[in-house]
């Protein structure tokens, strides 16, 4: 950060307590790294709201492989949204489940929309979407022209 600006803020002495053991409980070494996190959290709410911002995330299943055509309909789902997957990582969990997470980018509808084809899968038993901005330094007003392989 290359400026800071200083607020004050008043709190109720039971919630400043709760806070600060959710500062301590959390590992921030001080309030204003928790309360700069809670505001980042809020923004990322918020501009969910909006459709055609762009997001990155993750689409996190476990499914039961052995279902009827589970890893057959999961790889048709993938390759009818290749655009909105950067890569896969794809964990036997045991003889007959499988945890899989896609790294997904796009509009919030297109990752909504892959992510609720996704889940909805018949032999799917848990799924979870996972969105962030898709910039680090909250640039809300940048687009995401393309994910950043590292």
């Amino acid at each position: 950060m290359d400026k800071v600006t200083r607020i004050g803020i008043s709190l109720e002495p039971e919630l400043l307590k709760e806070f600060d053991e959710l500062v301590t409980g959390k590992g921030y070494t001080n309030r204003s790294e928790a309360i700069r996190d809670i505001i980042r959290f809020a923004l990322i709410d918020e501009r969910w709201e909006d459709e055609e911002a762009e997001v990155v995330g993750t689409i996190t299943i476990v499914y039961d492989h052995k279902k009827g055509a589970v890893q057959e309909r999961l790889m048709d789902i993938q390759h009818d949204h290749h655009v909105n997957i950067a890569s896969t990582v794809h964990l036997h969990l045991n003889q007959d489940q499988c945890l899989e997470v896609l790294l997904v980018w796009g509009k919030v509808r297109e990752v909504k929309h892959l992510s609720d084809e996704v889940i909805s899968v018949k032999g799917v038993n848990f799924g979870k979407l996972t969105m962030t901005s898709g910039s680090m330094d909250l640039d809300l007003d940048r687009e995401v022209k393309h994910p950043h392989y590292h």
